[in-house]
């Protein structure tokens, strides 16, 4: 006897109607797919929970920055070492991001969601309580952090792209992105005010795990592993898929030039936020030294106000970037295919000069020069959720884990990995008078903050008017 199977219809699999005609069996054959489902109202509760575990993602890049000068007095080191923290922490994440690109690829992305959050957290807390005389134990409980956070950064993304698709995947994805200069921001915030608050930097790096535990039970109770691919093929799970090797799926996304070249775009932003975001609490701190506001600091706790400013401005111009270029490039790619990378190269150029301003104009006017670093920020930010949907619409879903993670990767090797470090060591080393003649030679095609250190300058070094 013969049996006629009919293929799942209709979205989540489901057959148009009741009234379709009988079959001799109601149930599909093992060798097909199982549709998968999940009520809307679930979809959005876990992508709430993504959004939160970005926020402490992103606090974690961006606490020591905010307590850098606290640090640096702690452990006596110098900008040029200060700026290796961060090469330390983005390093063991871009060795660490291919790892779990694989895995979340071919393994259960909830369970290692879950070890990044543990690795990290426990990291942060443990280096809180490092001696001063072991310094580079401190630098290594930086790399582990980097190395949990990685887990985030590179499989998240593909959970949020297989519960959501096309418009809806934009917003939701907007929202996720809204967490990198919101996290970011609040971090320089939780830093400085936590290290005002009780006298002692270390205390920061206590507060996060709490928060990090809430966020571990979260993933765990609310967060689904949906199959890969399951919102583009309407429900319907693909284990069946064949599965290909890594090498194979890297060989595919080298022959996919619009991952390249937004992958290459990506590296270059990354360079700009790398030393801006750490560098730049230090740069207006030094800044309003220098207009005489503000006297040098010689020993911890030093003046944290800087760190709030930058954070508040990372903040408010953060999510007006991203829900700017989201909505800009929602309404503009219904009638332009090419809407997405023409927006992030327009505010990419347009960040430029308002960047360098900034920096030319702080030892004249300071109300200018964070006038045109809001801008500057803002400008950055609407590239973040664009870059994602990019991305996720260019590669197809069985190797969006490894995509992100070689994104993440590269970006990071050629940019902000060695960002702070390099703009580190002409502060170092480099006398003042001659680094601020060479700021319209180096700033304007890298858009770096380079702040200068000096016990104590006199307004003279930068020719201020009296």
């Amino acid at each position: 006897m013969s049996v006629e199977f009919r293929q799942p219809e209709g979205l989540h699999g489901q057959s148009p109607g009741p009234g379709g005609p009988s079959r001799a069996t109601d149930t599909d054959p093992p060798s097909l797919p199982a549709p998968w489902s999940l009520p809307r109202w679930r979809a959005y509760v876990a992508a709430a929970v993504l959004c939160y575990i970005n926020l402490l993602n992103y606090m974690n890049w961006f606490i020591i920055a905010g307590v850098l000068l606290d640090v640096q007095k702690f452990f006596h080191i110098s900008d040029s070492n200060a700026g290796l923290l961060q090469t330390v922490f983005i390093s063991f994440l871009l060795l660490s991001a291919p790892v779990f690109g694989y895995l979340g690829d071919r393994h259960s992305r909830k369970a290692t969601l879950s070890f990044g959050i543990l690795l990290w957290s426990g990291a942060g807390l443990s280096s809180s309580f490092i001696s001063p005389r072991y310094s580079w134990l401190f630098f290594l409980s930086r790399g582990l952090v980097g190395t949990g956070t990685a887990s985030y950064s590179t499989i998240a993304p593909t959970v949020l792209g297989d519960l959501f698709v096309r418009d809806q995947r934009t917003r939701v994805l907007a929202i996720f992105y809204i967490f990198i200069p919101v996290g970011s921001g609040l971090g320089y915030v939780l830093g400085s005010a936590v290290a005002e608050l009780t006298g002692n930097w270390r205390w920061a790096l206590r507060i996060m795990p709490c928060l990090e535990a809430v966020a571990l039970i979260l993933l765990i109770m609310l967060v689904p592993d949906p199959p890969r691919g399951a919102a583009e093929k309407q429900g319907v799970a693909t284990t069946g898929d064949p599965r290909s090797s890594w090498c194979e799926d890297v060989r595919y996304l080298w022959r996919n030039w619009s991952f390249v070249w937004s992958t290459l775009g990506v590296t270059a932003m990354a360079f700009v936020t790398g030393a801006l975001g750490f560098w730049a609490p230090k740069f207006l701190f030094e800044a309003r030294v220098v207009h005489g506001l503000l006297l040098p600091c010689f020993r911890e706790p030093c003046n944290s106000q800087d760190s709030l400013i930058f954070g508040a401005l990372t903040v408010v111009t953060g999510i007006i970037g991203v829900i700017l270029g989201a909505e800009t490039s929602r309404r503009y790619k219904k009638v332009n295919p090419q809407a997405e990378p023409l927006i992030c190269a327009a505010s990419l150029l347009a960040a430029a000069p308002c960047l360098y301003l900034a920096l030319i104009l702080a030892p004249t006017t300071l109300l200018a020069s964070y006038v045109f670093l809001a801008l500057g920020e803002l400008l950055l930010s609407c590239n973040w959720a664009v870059v994602a949907d990019i991305l996720l619409s260019v590669v197809v879903p069985r190797c969006r884990g490894t995509a992100e993670a070689l994104q993440i990767t590269v970006g990071h090797i050629l940019g902000d990995a060695g960002s702070p470090y390099l703009m580190g060591l002409p502060s170092a080393e480099l006398p003042v008078l001659r680094l601020r003649h060479c700021l319209g030679w180096w700033l304007l095609p890298t858009d770096c903050a380079v702040p200068r250190e000096r016990p104590g300058p006199s307004p003279e070094v930068w020719h201020r008017d009296p």
